[in-house]
């Protein structure tokens, strides 16, 4: 049986949101009016003056997304998702790639969780060599343009049933396990792990991790730090 190692993707491997980054394109392509920048640009501007949080803002830009990708075609999307790839591949963060690359040559079966669009995280985690993704699935009409509806929401919102899941499903083992996220959002699977890595954690994160003796790993410029470091 094949030990798993499971990956959050924006803020854990991409250095930003790949959503962020996709409605961006959209934008610039002229299949998102310029307009809907307003819809998000005030949280994003209290984000980075620290009188906001990230969560604010990452939730305008969801929204934006949402009401705005109804009706349009699936090969638009795909075409800027690409383009997305193409530009941001390499905006990794060092510590979880080398990470990716020791878990290959050690076998381990690969899996991405992500709260952005399955779509634009195929083709990103495609280059990285994961095994299997997860992500938000929008749901596509009978003329291959999108309705604006998320499918089965809730289950990429259980990251633990979906970890196991993939574990019953492809005959692997938690055994030896290792996992890695950002936020409070992947506390679920990271309790399953038995490695759990907290990567440039928030806060909520960093307390639950330094509770359970998890290992908290900083990325900052070219220097890693590491806390409570368990191999």
């Amino acid at each position: 049986m094949r030990k798993v190692a499971i990956f959050d993707i924006d803020g854990t491997i991409f250095r930003s949101s790949l959503l962020i980054e996709l409605v961006d394109v959209l934008i610039e392509k002229g299949i998102f009016p310029v307009s809907v920048r307003a819809d998000y640009e005030q949280e994003k501007v209290r984000w980075l003056d620290r009188n906001g949080d990230y969560d604010s803002y990452i939730a305008a830009v969801v929204e934006v997304y949402i009401k705005n990708i109804k009706g349009v075609q699936y090969q638009s999307f795909l075409n800027s998702a690409k383009i997305v790839v193409d530009r941001y591949r390499y905006r990794t963060y060092r510590f979880t790639e080398d990470l990716i690359k020791e878990l290959k040559k050690q076998n381990y079966y690969l899996l991405a969780i992500s709260n952005s669009p399955k779509g634009i995280l195929d083709l990103f985690c495609k280059e990285l060599g994961f095994d299997m993704v997860y992500g938000r699935f929008y749901e596509l009409g009978p003329t291959d343009r999108f309705t604006g509806k998320i499918e089965d929401e809730h289950l990429i919102a259980n990251k633990a049933n979906i970890l196991r899941r993939a574990v019953k499903k492809n005959d692997l083992t938690l055994e030896g396990s290792v996992g890695v996220g950002d936020t409070e959002s992947d506390i679920p699977f990271l309790e399953l792990t038995e490695r759990s890595i907290c990567f440039n954690p928030n806060m909520m994160l960093y307390k639950h991790g330094k509770r359970n003796g998890w290992e908290v790993v900083v990325e900052r410029k070219d220097v890693i730090y590491k806390v409570n470091k368990k191999n």
